[in-house]
């Protein structure tokens, strides 16, 4: 028995043994249990929650993470349940410096998709059940111990089950990278942020996704289904719960500034349930993963679920080759071995666009504008930045 707010939940019971556990029932996970079972693996999917999420979230689907849930039937969903985008633009309060159409890209999807996160789960759920899976709940791992043949897991409940491979999407904190010894590789960020889903009085398009550029920190202004707004941005501290009051102040600070933003009856409305804040995560020495033998476990989840998803679909199809026996487990080091360097390039590009976006001295302000506003006549480079937002230029074919 687990006890959830307050009220005892039977935990579904668990099969003895399976050929992969996936922990963590998030976009990652759910993608990945849904892929093997379509794949013919056995798979078992839990999470330590009792019921799926019911915040937003991570709101953004790119146009290569559509094109790989397609495999699973998800993409028509999430398309007819979103919003598609398909524009950005880089501002500084009234000023466009850079527009970035995706109109012209090579795919079904010339667009960002802004879909909360808890729908994105909702449809991935549903995809899974439609391949014959489902979520184990609630189960949280407390042991995981490796052998040559596979690995034995202990949840908090004292149940045991026996898997060939365990897929840690359990998040940052990963109980399963903790416990098989796989260090968190990610980087620190100076700064937090603050995640709000409100309703504005909104003069500006609809149509676009919006960052703006300021000393304070960077903003991100986008349109959600229903008429609703995601609001992004970077503070030094995030509050627990911002309010409206919070939201407001930002949107005053880094915003437009001719035609301001407004919610409601001049202020922002927080729809409830609103998202916690994104803390920034805490770094973690990077750790063997087993000594003597090949691990048995894999890490399948960290911050920033999008590309993950990408690396889920491309895990899942690798797990499925090895336990059929048409590829070898060498090949699952390999698979992993690639994905640090991509992370690298995200944390490093991502460090120098805050920089940037966030110049305090006038001088420097007025060079990366006119910079910026430079590079907006060149085709050239709309082409490369909508191949990169969107994801596709990550594979050369593209290019």
């Amino acid at each position: 028995m687990s006890e959830q707010h307050g009220t005892q939940v039977s935990a579904t019971p668990l099969p003895a043994d399976t050929d992969v556990l996936v922990v963590g029932a998030g976009p990652v996970g759910l993608t990945l249990a849904a892929e093997l079972a379509r794949r013919g693996a056995d798979a078992v999917l839990i999470d330590r929650q009792a019921e799926g999420a019911n915040t937003s979230r991570a709101a953004v689907v790119h146009a290569r993470t559509l094109e790989v849930l397609e495999g699973i039937g998800a993409a028509p969903e999430l398309v007819d349940q979103g919003v598609a985008v398909p524009r950005f633009t880089v501002r500084d309060r009234d000023r466009a410096l850079l527009t970035i159409g995706f109109g012209g890209l090579p795919t079904a999807y010339p667009y960002t998709l802004m879909i909360p996160q808890n729908r994105t789960e909702e449809i991935l759920a549903g995809r899974l059940r439609a391949a014959g899976g489902r979520v184990h709940r609630p189960h949280e791992v407390a042991r995981l111990a490796q052998d040559d043949d596979g690995v034995t897991v202990t949840t908090t409940g004292g149940e045991t089950i026996r898997a060939r491979y365990v897929v840690g999407a359990d998040g940052m904190h990963s109980t399963v990278r903790e416990q098989a010894g796989i260090g968190f590789t990610g980087d620190t960020y100076a700064q937090s942020f603050v995640l709000a889903d409100v309703r504005l009085d909104w003069k500006l398009r609809s149509d676009e996704v919006m960052l703006y550029f300021s000393p304070a920190g960077l903003l991100v202004v986008a349109p959600l289904p229903d008429g609703r707004h995601r609001i992004v941005a970077t503070v030094d501290d995030a509050p627990a719960h911002p309010t409206a009051a919070d939201v407001q102040a930002l949107l005053d600070e880094r915003g437009p500034a001719r035609r301001p933003a407004r919610g409601r009856r001049g202020r922002v409305e927080l729809p409830v349930p609103r998202p916690p804040p994104a803390r920034r995560p805490v770094p973690q020495r990077p750790r063997p993963a087993g000594r003597g033998r090949r691990p048995r476990a894999q890490p399948g989840g960290r911050p920033g679920h999008e590309h993950r998803v990408q690396d889920a679909v491309a895990l899942a199809a690798r797990l499925a080759a090895v336990l059929d026996g048409t590829a070898d487990a060498a090949s699952l080091e390999r698979l992993r071995g690639r994905a640090p360097a991509r992370r690298r390039g995200r944390v490093t590009f991502t460090h120098r666009m805050t920089g940037i976006a966030t110049a305090r001295a006038r001088r420097r302000r007025r060079a990366r504008n006119a910079l910026l506003r430079a590079l907006d006549r060149v085709p050239a480079v709309h082409r490369a930045m909508a191949m990169n937002l969107s994801e596709l230029a990550v594979d050369p074919a593209r290019r």
